[in-house]
């Protein structure tokens, strides 16, 4: 007689754990994010997971294959928390705007589980709905797909990478990061004009800057571009955010 089937969700358990709760994906997802915020990268692994949940660690294996697909699982859930109650403002460039910021912020709120998911491609549920999303606003306002693609390329590459970025900086203990924003204005500003000209000139707008994200401006800048390069397509003349006219 063939063996009998058992399907995923059956092997899934019911009972519930030594805490009192029943394990879930989302459940472990939560506690796993949690783990990483207190303790970070080192502090998660599948026999302290097990524990936070008052499970055996085996039983973990029944919802991930292991570490690397419980990895995907949270790159997934940060971009489904960017996604979550988003709304169109109307137009291509303003969605686009309010997207990249969802998605860094999302991904600033969990600094270590960005370090650790930013650069993975995961292939779930969330991951494909929010490519699906930008594609279709990007579609949608008339870019030609080949530059649809490019923008789309560009657009998701430099907000996970400022994301990565950003979080590396948060990730780090208070006293080394607080430690590199004093640079600017102990060692920077100080710099003679005699030797470094350009940046005693620029002293005081690098340390008002530098300490903050460059991710907005960057994103800004991009959909100058993506403006201008839809304003080609359609053999329009584009007027830039700063008032410079482009043919």
């Amino acid at each position: 007689m063939a063996k009998q089937v058992v399907t995923e969700s059956a092997r899934r358990r019911r009972r519930p754990t030594k805490n009192g709760v029943v394990l879930s994906e989302q459940l472990i997802v939560e506690t796993a994010l949690r783990m990483l915020k207190e303790h970070g990268r080192e502090g998660l692994t599948v026999r302290r997971l097990g524990t936070a949940l008052g499970a055996d660690p085996s039983s973990l294996y029944r919802y991930f294959r292991g570490t690397d697909d419980l990895t995907l699982a949270i790159a997934d859930e940060l971009m489904g928390r960017a996604m979550r109650g988003r709304r169109s403002v109307g137009d291509w460039r303003g969605d686009l705007r309010d997207l990249g910021l969802r998605i860094h912020s999302a991904y600033l709120a969990h600094p270590q589980a960005a370090v650790l998911t930013a650069s993975r491609v995961s292939g779930r549920a969330n991951e494909i709905a929010a490519d699906e999303t930008i594609l279709g606003v990007l579609r949608s306002a008339g870019f030609p797909d080949p530059e649809a693609v490019r923008i789309y390329q560009a657009f998701i590459d430099q907000t996970l990478a400022f994301a990565a970025l950003d979080a590396a900086s948060l990730a780090l203990p208070d006293t080394a990061r607080t430690a590199d924003e004093r640079v600017w204005q102990a060692t920077y500003a100080r710099l003679p004009a005699d030797t470094h000209p350009n940046i005693a000139a620029t002293a005081p707008l690098l340390v008002d800057r530098m300490n903050e994200s460059a991710y907005p401006h960057a994103l800004d800048m991009l959909l100058d571009s993506a403006e201008a390069t839809l304003a080609t397509a359609r053999g329009e003349t584009v007027t830039s955010r700063k008032g410079v006219t482009a043919p």
